[in-house]
């Protein structure tokens, strides 16, 4: 038995952990950023469901991302996982950089295939840039710099570095990301599927995001795929004006 697990056995922290709340503050400065992001998801439909302009709605997005930012900057010396010292261990390995760019890309031509009628939960209502059949280069700039900068930061720390190991852990920073069980990868996965319009797209990246945390041990390195795949889509629907794929 391993000194964590000799520390969840004894009576006293047992005790503790029923008084402790359910979140600590290191479970909080991963979950606000996300829940940001959430909330204007929220107010955008409830505007829209009250008839609110589409070019007052899109405008909507930048809100987001500004206020995402501005909360990961606050707590950004927290997030010990996002170090910088990290990122160039992980950047020494090339194996590993190339495998995190190779699952983006793979995750990407997934992500435009896996559309089939089942596939797809809800109704997406897209991204759609363009007023008076222009596109306003401007929104354009802003939603792929958010969706590859700003995204895959916020949701990997969400998802990877605190749900998937505080499901198997309440003091989930003790948790190595090569040591998470099945259980966590699970749920984890499905949730982040179902976040998406692409459910079964959405689970495809969950598990491969998931893989390179649990097998380069580091967050960085879902962090490079999700932002690849994110990037490259971008790229994708601008080319083709599928917007509903933003």
């Amino acid at each position: 038995m391993t000194e964590h697990d000799d520390r969840i056995a004894s009576p006293a922290a047992a005790t503790i952990s029923a008084d402790a709340p359910m979140f600590n503050r290191a479970a909080w400065v991963r979950i606000l950023p996300f829940a940001a992001y959430l909330f204007f998801i929220v107010v955008g439909d409830v505007f829209e469901r009250l008839g609110a302009a589409a070019s007052t709605l899109l405008w909507l997005y930048p809100a987001k991302i500004a206020v995402v930012v501005l909360l990961l900057a606050t707590f950004w010396r927290q997030y010990s996982e996002l170090r910088f010292a990290g990122l160039r261990r992980f950047c020494v390995s090339p194996a590993a950089v190339l495998a995190a760019l190779a699952t983006g890309v793979l995750v990407l031509l997934l992500w435009i295939s896996l559309d089939a009628g089942w596939m797809i939960f809800g109704k997406p209502s897209g991204f759609d840039p363009r007023s008076q059949g222009q596109i306003d280069w401007l929104l354009v700039a802003i939603r792929i710099a958010g969706a590859a900068l700003v995204v895959p930061v916020m949701e990997e720390l969400f998802w990877r570095s605190f749900l998937m190991r505080w499901i198997d852990a309440a003091d989930f920073e003790s948790v190595e990301p090569s040591q998470l069980g099945l259980k966590s990868f699970i749920i984890t996965v499905l949730l982040f599927g179902f976040e998406h319009n692409l459910w079964l797209a959405g689970i495809v990246a969950g598990a491969a995001y998931s893989l390179l945390y649990m097998r380069h041990r580091t967050l960085w390195s879902p962090v490079l795929a999700h932002a690849v795949t994110n990037g490259l889509l971008g790229i994708w629907v601008v080319r083709t004006g599928n917007w509903s794929y933003w």
